[in-house]
């Protein structure tokens, strides 16, 4: 089933899951995702303290698990394309922790979606052997994890 505006719009979960509609993008919808996230960032980001974000974090995660589910059943393919809220949450973690200015923000974008795409180990095998919602989300979180690493390194070498 390929989604589209109605499917978007007739429950929450598939709203979410979609990225707000950024996942109806027929060309590369992760990237779309991705960049929704970075647009958003700033907002979500600006009025929160450090810890109201990692608690805002956790409860996309959660929240994301469920919703990412339920549309995944919805479409019969649990990792369906158009399911970008996994980059959405992957990318706010990435950029919560990069360093400052646009460069490194760019940096971290296009870092991010490489990992994301290449699925190096263990994330290919995570991507292939777990389902579900958890899965969904699962896998991203690793990328960003390769993108923190990545930056670290780069900002260790780079300074």
């Amino acid at each position: 089933m390929k989604p589209n505006v109605r499917f978007l719009l007739s429950d929450p979960a598939h709203f979410v899951a979609l990225g707000f509609g950024s996942g109806l993008w027929p060309k590369g919808p992760g990237t779309a995702g991705t960049l929704t996230g970075w647009l958003l960032f700033p907002l979500v980001r600006a009025p929160l303290t450090d810890g109201l974000f990692a608690g805002l974090l956790v409860a996309c995660i959660l929240f994301g698990i469920l919703a990412c589910e339920r549309t995944g059943r919805a479409l019969g393919v649990a990792d369906h394309g158009s399911i970008v809220w996994d980059e959405i949450v992957a990318i706010w973690l990435v950029l919560w922790l990069t360093p400052e200015g646009l460069g490194w923000q760019l940096t971290a974008f296009v870092l991010f979606r490489f990992f994301d795409i290449v699925k190096p180990q263990p994330i290919r095998w995570v991507d292939d052997r777990t389902r579900g919602g958890f899965g969904v989300m699962l896998d991203d979180l690793i990328a960003a994890g390769y993108t923190l690493l990545a930056l670290a390194l780069l900002v260790r070498f780079l300074g």
